[in-house]
C-alpha cells in the first residue's frame, strides 16, 4: 500500500509556522488557521516537536481536539526530545535553521535518534497532541544542513535506533507508515539503498519545488518511485519566497534567488498565473509526489492554497518556463500528457 493510499488528498497543512516560525503568532490566530484548514477540507496535518519546542504540537492538538480522530491523518517527527529544562531559544545552534524558532517555547531540545528516545518522543508527542495515535512518523533532520560533517554519524544512530523502532511499530499496526523528514536529498538516497530499512515515503522540504528541483530529479525521484516510496513535498513555496515572502532556506533570500523569483514572476504575470498555483501544481505533477503541505500562519492563506490546486494555468506559461530554463527539461509538468 502506497503513501497515497494513507493520505486524504493531495493537500495537507504543514504546521511549522504554528511553532512561531519567524514571528510570534497570537494563540487565536494559530487556532483559527487550523480551523480554516479544516473548513477548507484539509485532513492531513504534519507537525514536529522541533517546531517551537513543542508549541506547534500543543496548538495543533488543541485545535484538532474538537474533531473526530478518525477523520484526519496526523504525522509528527522523532529525533528531538523536548525537556522541561529551559534555555535561551534565540541562542540555539540549529544549523541552517538557527533563529527560525526564536519565538518558540524556551524548552531545551536534545538531539537523540536512539530507540529509547524515539519511543519517548512519540509518547511526549501524543500527550502534546492530545491523541492516542499517530498515522505517520518521520525521522527529522538527519542531514548535513543540521549536523554538517557529522551528519552520517547521526544517520547511523537513526538507522540502528529510530528506523528499527518505527519498522516494528508499523509491523504491529501502531503506526501506518514512516520515513525521513529532511531538507536534503542525500539522506533519502542513502535510506533507499539500505536493505534492512523500508520506508513508506519521505517528507522532503524545499527540494522539489518550482525554484529548486534539479538534484531531486537527478538523484531521487525515479529511484523512490521504483521502490514505491512516495514523496510529500514540504515547503513548496521555498520557505515563503514563492508566496511573496523574503525567506529562502529559512533565511533571508540571496540576491541570486531574488532575481530568479523575479524572472518567474514576470513570466507568471505575462500569462496571468498565480505563482503559488504554479508552485503547487509543479510539485504535484511528478508522479512520485503524494501530497504537498504548505505552511500557513494566517487563516486567509489556506483558501489561497486550496484555490491554487485547481487554478487553470495556460500551457504557454509552462512552455515559457522551460524555454527560460527555469524548470528542468527532466521535470514532469502539468502539460505533459503522460502521468502514469
Amino acid at each position: 500500500m502506497s503513501l497515497k493510499d494513507k493520505l486524504p488528498g493531495q493537500l495537507g497543512f504543514g504546521t511549522a509556522p504554528l511553532g512561531n516560525m519567524f514571528r510570534a503568532i497570537p494563540e487565536e490566530e494559530a487556532q483559527a488557521t487550523v480551523h480554516a484548514a479544516w473548513d477548507a477540507g484539509v485532513r492531513y496535518f504534519d507537525t514536529a516537536p522541533f517546531y517551537g519546542s513543542g508549541l506547534s504540537e500543543i496548538r495543533l492538538g488543541e485545535a484538532l481536539s474538537r474533531y473526530k480522530r478518525d477523520d484526519y491523518v496526523l504525522s509528527t517527527k522523532v529525533g528531538r526530545v523536548i525537556l522541561d529544562e529551559v534555555e535561551d531559544a534565540a541562542a540555539r545552534d540549529l544549523g541552517e535553521k538557527s533563529g527560525v524558532f526564536e519565538h518558540g517555547r524556551p524548552n531545551k531540545i536534545v538531539n537523540d535518534y536512539s530507540a529509547d528516545a524515539t519511543l519517548r518522543s512519540i509518547e511526549d508527542s501524543l500527550k502534546r497532541l492530545k491523541t492516542d495515535r499517530l498515522d505517520i512518523v518521520w525521522v527529522h533532520d538527519i542531514a548535513q544542513d543540521f549536523y554538517g560533517d557529522q551528519w552520517l554519524e547521526y544517520f547511523n544512530h537513526a538507522r540502528t535506533g529510530a528506523f528499527k523502532v518505527l519498522t516494528r511499530l508499523r509491523e504491529e499496526g501502531v503506526i501506518k507508515g514512516w520515513g525521513l523528514g529532511v531538507n536534503k536529498v542525500e539522506p533519502c538516497e542513502l535510506t533507499l539503498d539500505l536493505t534492512e530499512a523500508q520506508p513508506d515515503g519521505f517528507l522532503l522540504a524545499g527540494r522539489y519545488t518550482l525554484l529548486d528541483h534539479d538534484r531531486a530529479l537527478q538523484r531521487l525521484m525515479d529511484s523512490a518511485r521504483a521502490q514505491n516510496v512516495e514523496i510529500v513535498v514540504g515547503g513548496p513555496y521555498s520557505s515563503g519566497i514563492l508566496a511573496g515572502g523574503a525567506h529562502f532556506e529559512y533565511q533571508k533570500a540571496s540576491p541570486e534567488i531574488v532575481a530568479k523569483v523575479e524572472q518567474i514572476k514576470r513570466i507568471a504575470a505575462a500569462h496571468g498565473v498565480d505563482v503559488k498555483a504554479a508552485a503547487l501544481q509543479f510539485s504535484l505533477a511528478n508522479p512520485a509526489v503524494a501530497a504537498v503541505i504548505p505552511g500557513a500562519s494566517k487563516p486567509g492563506r489556506i483558501a489561497e492554497d486550496v484555490a491554487a490546486l485547481s487554478a487553470v494555468i495556460p500551457a504557454g506559461f509552462w512552455q515559457a518556463m522551460r524555454e527560460a530554463k527555469l524548470v528542468s527539461e527532466r521535470a514532469p509538468l502539468p502539460i505533459d500528457e503522460v502521468k502514469a
